[in-house]
């Protein structure tokens, strides 16, 4: 008998679930075997379990613990965030105690205990077993080196057999060197043994009926829509596979060709699964990079306004959100993507709290400048020096737009108490006003009454009597004020007519004084006092002109840029016209008495 199939190796299985795909199978775990539960409803399942907790499937124990602290987690995360936002400190962010949680705990303690338990006994028996199976190859050893005995000692095999597939579990690292050693007996027993052909004949049969049903359980396996259930599944068809008994030596090769080949594909299939799981990790990581960079990209210095800082809280929550909805990284950067992510969080919530806390004190301040306001308005709402306070509320409306945020609600108080101090102050200015602008009207008529007699005069061929003009100008003098838009044009009018009256007067003045002069210049020509006249009237002349030049002088040191400055220096001017006229008199009077001698 050929004992290539007892020597040639099973297919290598394959470790299971690499270490960097744990995250993906348990996040796939989770989604099937703990659906969306309360905490209440997971606790309540784990003592559903509790009841045979040797028998619980451990990945559906696995995938309730995960969801649980899942709920936990982002419960814990909401109260941090709502903590914070109310102004707290995260470092003194303190959970409320847990009831799901404490009996979480103690249903999981109650199930690991057991669990262990139970995981020593295995073990306990699996040592048993190793020791058991060992016995049997020994024996297996013995009957081979006895060959003069082996067609008697086939009942003593087959017993043999019955029991080493009766015995289960050995320790992992022995499983297949047992195998093998077994294996390589029980061919040799074949080979040995003279049996009848009908017996041998039927055990092959047998053998290869089991057999053939292995490949096609495998070959079925190999289509299974889950590559991960169908590798663990092919775990069991291998052992039973070892624990079949040898078949007809030109069918062996084919056999096993057949259940390798159905092998390779589920293990290529499995492999294939978690490299696309690696690879949906890497994504995952990628993406998460890039939302922990958008947090360190804050520019923190532009945040300037609760609007900015609402804006960006936002921003925060989705960027929070959308991490809940990317699977795990791989192993090794999962936890430290997470904390670097966790630090940019608890940086932003630390940095917008000392914001508010800023802006509480600045608010604070603002509140009491804005007090300090209503106070000034209020207590000028009842002056009656309309102009000064005038200027003065204006200033310190100017002012109240220059203080910064208070509080939305005490900021329309303070509002309303300083605009209404405002609007009583205007509102008595307008009933004040009102009363004024009917005398300025009537001011007015007066004043075009005087101008309009002023011009019938200036249009007299011959003006004789100053006294009526005199008069009225007394008269335009007593009248109060007239619209303030109407001021200037109107008294430009009445200066125009008042300087043609005074030209007129002052020509005929001066015609009048010099007949005068003419006729006591032969008085004095007679008595020889000539002389001395001239003199008189030369210092006068001299007197004069320095006295339109200190005029002169004082005129280009005013400014005409206020009004008052302005009627100053219309003044002056008029002054200086005068005294000009005057210095022409003398002048000619001069001339009349060199005319003389």
């Amino acid at each position: 008998m050929d004992t290539n199939d007892t020597n040639r190796p099973l297919p290598e299985v394959q470790a299971e679930t690499p270490a960097t795909s744990a995250p993906a199978q348990a996040e796939a775990a989770t989604a099937t075997l703990a659906p969306k539960r309360t905490k209440d409803e997971i606790v309540e399942r784990l003592n559903e379990l509790n009841q045979d907790p040797c028998q619980a499937d451990k990945q559906e124990l696995d995938a309730l613990k995960q969801a649980f602290y899942k709920l936990l987690t982002t419960e814990r995360e909401a109260a941090l965030r709502a903590f914070t936002e109310a102004g707290g400190e995260p470092e003194a962010f303190i959970p409320e105690p847990d009831e799901a949680e404490a009996r979480f705990k103690a249903v999981m303690s109650d199930i690991k205990e057991a669990r262990s338990a139970l995981a020593a006994q295995t073990e306990q028996e699996k040592e048993q077993n190793l020791l058991r199976k060992q016995a049997i190859i020994d024996r297996l050893k013995e009957l081979v080196e006895s060959p003069e005995n082996a067609n008697k000692a086939y009942n003593e095999y087959k017993q043999l057999q019955q029991e080493w597939n009766e015995i289960k579990q050995v320790p992992a690292g022995m499983v297949n060197e047992l195998w093998k050693n077994y294996q390589h007996y029980a061919e040799k027993f074949y080979d040995l043994i003279k049996l009848n052909n009908e017996f041998r004949e039927y055990d092959f049969k047998k053998n290869l009926e089991v057999k053939t049903r292995l490949c096609e359980a495998a070959e079925k396996l190999a289509v299974a829509s889950d590559p991960v259930s169908a590798f663990h599944q092919l775990q069991k068809l291998h052992a039973d596979f070892r624990a079949a008994g040898p078949i007809a030596k030109d069918l062996r090769e084919e056999v096993w060709n057949r259940f390798k080949a159905a092998s390779t594909v589920v293990n290529r299939r499995h492999q294939q699964h978690f490299e696309a799981l690696r690879e949906k990790e890497q994504r995952n990581l990628d993406e998460k990079i890039v939302i922990c960079e958008i947090m360190e990209a804050m520019e923190y210095d532009t945040f300037h306004s609760f609007q900015k800082w609402d804006e960006k809280t936002q921003e925060v929550l989705a960027l929070q959100a959308k991490w809940k909805t990317i699977g795990y990284a791989p192993q090794k950067q999962n936890v430290k993507v997470f904390e670097r992510f966790r630090a940019a969080c608890d940086d932003f919530f630390a940095r917008k709290t000392a914001f508010l806390k800023q802006q509480k004190a600045t608010m604070a301040a603002n509140m009491a400048a804005k007090r300090a306001l209503c106070e000034k308005a209020e207590a000028l709402k009842d002056s009656t020096d309309w102009r000064a306070t005038a200027e003065t509320i204006h200033a310190l409306q100017k002012e109240w737009k220059t203080i910064g945020h208070t509080p939305r609600r005490q900021s329309d108080n303070l509002w309303r108490r300083f605009i209404a101090a405002c609007d009583y102050f205007y509102e008595q200015r307008g009933k004040a006003t009102s009363a004024g602008k009917a005398a300025e009207q009537e001011n007015m008529l007066l004043k075009r009454t005087i101008i309009g007699k002023l011009k019938t005069i200036d249009a007299l061929p011959v003006i004789e009597d100053a006294d009526a003009i005199h008069a009225l100008i007394k008269e335009w003098n007593a009248v109060g004020h007239v619209p303030f838009k109407e001021k200037d044009k109107l008294y430009k009018e009445y200066r125009d007519v008042v300087d043609s009256l005074f030209d007129r007067i002052k020509t005929v003045t001066s015609q009048k004084k010099l007949t005068q002069f003419k006729t006591a210049l032969g008085k004095e020509s007679k008595e020889g006092n000539l002389g001395r006249e001239r003199e008189k009237l030369v210092r006068a002349y001299e007197n004069m002109k320095n006295e339109i030049k200190t005029y002169e002088n004082n005129l280009g040191f005013l400014s005409s840029a206020s009004k008052s400055g302005n009627n100053l220096v219309n003044e002056l001017n008029r002054k200086v016209e005068k005294l000009k006229a005057d210095l022409e008199l003398i002048q000619q009077k001069i001339e009349l008495i060199d005319s003389e001698d």
